[in-house]
């Protein structure tokens, strides 16, 4: 390979939205160094540009957008650019008209396919200056709900040493009336519970002592190989030797079995944290919204957490302002934040994405409106916070350490329960990232605790 070939295979990576795009990225990023490619810190001395993008809110998408346009003039200079994950699925072929200069756009179903896509972006030739449009090198991966594929790889280059991801069920079959998802990342397709577990075992041997499983409703997972429930799965990843900690993200209520509860009563590494969205407390509309239970049934599943042996850390997503939702379903939604009491809600105004039945409800909500509902919603969150997190004051917790805060001096970290946890340490004492410290909490605020290092 020539000097000049070398320098092509370069790429620059950028990545929007949740866990799963982060740890996709982590999966084509390594899968692109698999290939000869190397990774460089700057557009500017990348040969191949790549935005992993996201489509759960407009805000994300049109920052996609944003971005290609700004770096248009760098293709004079040979560069090709690619758009990934769910904007390119959503969009399709539609991207290169918005942005022209765009070469490659790949839906995350079609992930698999990478390195015979790049085989044909390397074999074109690099146009610059004026050219006929026609002779644009375009290629596609856009696979939807046709694949009964996952993305495996092993060369995933994790950008945490301690922490990693692993996803075990990929897509998503629920189509809620307001989510892109099940349009953008295909159907529901899991992966052998043997492959997760070897996967964990691997990390493991590598030094990882916390692992999140991950998947759209990562509850929803079926063995494709028949031999374990997702219950079973978490409770074997957390029997891996060497690993501390296992979480999972995200739940769906429908799928959610007391078995996951017994669980984690039973298996130590198993995280004291459940995330499990509601978006809202009125069963009429959960049933707009498409979400396949009701406000009595999502209870239910509380109740099971409430009655574990260990406390567990319940949070959940909520959205205002939902078509159609009046003031009485609103203060449905205030109520049962009163009534589960959760440690943390991630809450977000309605915003209508595309191709979702909800685009067409009527009823608009005025966004005004969304925005003092939002309001006064996470003001009652923020009082609830502070009173829950009131009870770990001067309980000793056991606390992962992500790094250290110089200006204040204090070492900042997670709890079991998944809470931020900043401390003090005796003088002269310094950590590396992932140690375990044993720590006393002194201080309670709304969105952290506070604590000191505990003797010994």
């Amino acid at each position: 390979m020539s000097a000049a070939e070398q320098q092509d295979k370069t790429f620059y990576l950028e990545t929007f939205g949740c866990q799963m795009n982060a740890h996709d990225s982590e999966k084509v990023v390594g899968t692109l160094v698999s290939q000869g490619y190397r990774q460089v810190p700057t557009v500017e001395e990348a040969g191949l540009v790549l935005y992993n993008t996201c489509s759960i809110r407009d805000k994300a998408e049109q920052k996609v957008f944003h971005r290609l346009a700004d770096f248009k003039k760098l293709e004079k200079q040979g560069k090709r650019f690619g758009v990934l994950g769910c904007v390119a699925q959503q969009e399709g072929e539609k991207i290169f008209e918005k942005a022209p200069h765009v070469s490659l756009v790949c839906g995350s179903a079609s992930y698999r396919k990478l390195p015979e896509m790049l085989l044909q972006i390397e074999r074109a030739p690099v146009l610059t200056g004026k050219f006929d449009i026609q002779k644009r090198l375009r290629v596609t991966g856009l696979d939807d709900r046709e694949t009964d594929e996952c993305f495996e790889t092993e060369f995933t280059a994790r950008t945490n040493p301690h922490r990693g991801y692993i996803t075990i069920i990929e897509g998503c079959d629920k189509f809620c009336s307001y989510c892109v998802v099940p349009f953008t990342r295909g159907k529901e397709r899991s992966r052998t519970s043997d492959s997760v577990l070897a996967e964990a075992r691997q990390m493991a041997e590598l030094g990882y002592t916390e692992i999140q499983l991950l998947g759209q409703n990562v509850n929803s997972y079926k063995d494709a190989a028949g031999k374990r429930t997702f219950a079973e799965l978490l409770a074997a990843v957390g029997e891996v030797r060497g690993i501390r900690r296992v979480r999972f993200t995200t739940s769906h209520p429908r799928d959610f079995g007391k078995d996951i509860i017994d669980a984690i009563d039973s298996v130590p590494a198993l995280c004291d944290h459940v995330h499990l969205p509601v978006q809202s407390g009125s069963t009429r509309v959960l049933d707009a919204m498409q979400r396949l239970y009701t406000r009595e049934q999502y209870l239910e599943r509380i109740s099971w957490m409430k009655s574990a042996r260990r406390d567990i850390s319940i949070t959940s997503d909520v959205i205002v302002g939902f078509p159609g939702e009046t003031e009485d379903d609103f203060q449905l939604t205030l109520s049962l934040l009163d009534e589960v009491e959760y440690d943390a809600v991630f809450a977000f105004k309605y915003s209508p994405r595309p191709n979702t039945p909800s685009i067409k409800m009527e009823d608009a909500i005025p966004d005004e409106e969304k925005s003092r509902r939002l309001a006064a919603l996470l003001e009652k969150q923020r009082e609830i916070q502070k009173r829950r997190n009131q009870k770990h004051l001067s309980e000793i917790v056991e606390v992962m350490v992500e790094g250290k805060n110089d200006a204040r001096g204090q070492w900042m970290g997670r709890t079991s329960q998944n809470k931020t946890l900043n401390f003090v340490a005796p003088e002269g004492c310094s950590f590396e990232s992932g140690s375990y410290v044993p720590v006393r909490v002194t201080t309670a605020l709304p969105n952290s605790l506070v604590g000191e290092m505990v003797d010994g």
